[in-house]
């Protein structure tokens, strides 16, 4: 009998779909908008859309993924 390891689901996702990347991506962002333009009314409207989609997909996207049963039902396709 194995042991089953917990299902994540960043293992199913690309190199680019990452929570890293997701992140070090909202920061380019806006940082980028701080600095290009020095206008701080611009970056925080910059950053409220990138702050959202971050948040989804680094926090709320894995929980739902792992409740749905998504990811066992692959699991069990692929093994």
């Amino acid at each position: 009998m194995s042991e089953q390891k917990p299902l994540n689901p960043w293992d199913y996702k690309p190199w680019w779909c990452q929570p890293w990347s997701i992140v070090l991506t909202s920061v380019i962002l806006i940082s980028g908008s701080w600095f290009l333009f020095k206008i701080i009314w611009l970056t925080i409207l910059v950053s409220i859309p990138v702050l959202s989609w971050m948040g989804f997909f680094v926090f709320i996207w894995p929980q739902l993924m792992i409740r749905s049963g998504i990811l066992e039902s692959y699991q069990k396709e692929n093994s």
